[in-house]
Parts: C-alpha cells; structure tokens; sequence
C-alpha cells in the first residue's frame, strides 16, 4: 500500500518538469495566527517561494488525505477550520486514519515532504530542548525528525524561547548538520544573535545544496538545518526580546502550561509582552526563509542535472 498523499495541481506539474519544490508547513497557518491574517500570512510565504524560482507545496492533512500542496479553496478552508489537529510525528497516522483535519509541524512536513520526494522545506524555527527539560523531558520530535529524515529545514534556528544550547548539544549527538548563513552565529529566531557559535558556517545557496546532496551519497541519514538569520531590518535585538521570553516562560510555570500547548501559549504571551513587535518579526522571517529555501531548491535542481 502506497502513502495516501494528494498533490496541488501546480505541485504536480512542478514533479512532472523537475521544477523545484519547496515544502511548507501549515501549523502556523492553524494555530500561529487568527483568520483571516493566518490566511495572509500563507498565501505571501507561497508567493514568496514562486518569486524566487521554486514551488510551494504547504503540507495538511484534510478528508483522510496527505495534501501536497494544497489549492487555493483548501488553504482557505483550513484557515477558517476549528479544532485542527497539531500533527507531529505521533499523530499523523491517526489524524490520517479518523479523517480529521490536521496541520503540520516541523517533523510532520518533513515525513511528507521525504514520502513526495521534496528536498527542502521552509519553516519559522524548529522545536528543540524546553527550558527544564532536565526534570519534564519536553524535548521537540523536531530534533530526532532531523537526524532521520533526509529534507534540509530552512528555519531562523530554534525558536528563542528554548534552551538554545542544550538544543544544539542534542542536534550534535543526533549529528544533525548546523549550518548558519552569512553569519558565524546561530541565530534566534526574532534575533540575529544567540551568543553561541554554529558548528557550520555556509555563504551560498549553492554550497548548502551541495551538501545536502554529498550527505545522499555517503549514505548518511537525516537532514540539514539551515540556520537563516532574520532580516536585520527586523529583528527585535535580543536584550530586547530576553525580558519577554522570561516573564512569559514564568507564567508557563505558574500556569502549569505543559506538552504542545507550551509553545502557544509562549508565542502569545510574547506577542502581549512585545507590544505586538513580535509577529511582524515572525513574519518577516518566515519570507525570508521561503526565500532561501527556493535558492536551495533550485540549486539542488541545477546539481542535480549538471551531476546527470
């Protein structure tokens, strides 16, 4: 039996003329922002991938279904949808199986973008190591999706409100390739700077398309995280954003908030705390790394062809 996936007519038409595809997912779309902004917001990421040479396919799950792609009426239709299924790694068979409506997480859209034969995928930020994670063992699926799945994940690092370095220890011991661009730092989702060095230092779309495909060669498994800083122009510096994502961690705390409704409520709270600065900052991000990720694809496409 076959993965029961359903392409885009434009996704399909991409696969039929090696044109390159860039993988999308769709949590943010269903719990990162209310409609109809959410439905903005997705429909300027994929024009941002068609503008810089590639194709979007944003990744659902809808009628039993793993869209690949999903058509104009669709992406509204889950844009206004109620109680959609956050899916990751755990869930997706079963959303699949009961017929629910469901939006892809990091690890999610990796597995579909692997089962569609898409090499890259644009994201905002993965998930990582949960502050505490010493005592709660909250340790995103994103992390182990990473070190199995053979897609290279554009993101603007991990989100900010993670423990950054123990996020990174654990990408290391995965040997999950950390690669920031044009910078010697990893950055941090709303801010260009983390402190902390990234263990890889790539330049050019070019050179991280090309080793996406040597890892293919030496039959390494698991992907690459493509570490893109968020445009200077409009990152929220982090001695800016740091005191938001600690009064907002502590609420979590008191509040008792836990496992994937963590994340949420975080990104809300900071939203409140920022003054709203944080979401235009999100935004911005998420272009930019759509924007990124269609250079990587197409030159995949390009190395591809030259190798014959």
């Amino acid at each position: 039996m076959t993965a029961p996936l359903a392409f885009s007519a434009e996704v399909t038409q991409a696969r039929q003329t090696g044109a390159p595809i860039v993988a999308l997912e769709s949590t943010i779309i269903a719990h990162g922002m209310p409609f109809p902004q959410n439905l903005e917001t997705a429909r300027r990421i994929e024009a941002e991938v068609r503008a810089a040479g590639a194709v979007p396919a944003t990744i659902a799950v809808m009628a039993g279904r793993l869209h690949i792609g999903l058509e104009p009426a669709e992406l509204e239709s889950l844009a206004s949808a109620k109680g959609v299924m956050k899916l990751s790694r755990a869930d997706l068979a079963a959303c699949l199986a009961i017929g629910r409506i469901g939006a892809t997480t990091v690890a999610a859209t990796m597995i579909a973008a692997d089962l569609a034969g898409i090499a890259v995928f644009a994201t905002g930020g993965i998930g990582g190591v949960h502050r505490g994670a010493e005592t709660s063992f909250d340790v995103s699926a994103d992390l182990h999706e990473l070190a199995r799945t053979p897609v290279t994940v554009v993101a603007a690092g991990a989100k900010a409100i993670l423990d950054l370095p123990k996020t990174l220890e654990v990408l290391e011991t995965l040997g999950v390739p950390v690669i920031a661009v044009g910078q010697d730092e990893f950055p941090a989702f709303w801010s260009r700077s983390s402190g902390l060095s990234a263990p890889l230092r790539m330049d050019r779309p070019e050179e991280i398309a090309r080793a996406h495909l040597m890892r293919a060669r030496l039959g390494l498994r698991g992907g690459q995280l493509v570490a893109n800083p968020i445009p200077a122009e409009a990152e929220i510096p982090r001695d800016s954003i740091l005191p938001a994502i600690e009064a907002a961690l502590a609420e979590a705390t008191a509040g008792g908030i836990a496992a994937k409704e963590v994340t949420p409520f975080l990104l809300s709270r900071i939203f409140d705390l920022t003054e709203g600065r944080s979401l235009p900052a999100n935004i911005a991000l998420v272009l930019n790394n759509a924007r990124m990720a269609a250079r990587i694809a197409a030159a995949i496409v390009t190395e591809r062809a030259a190798a014959g």
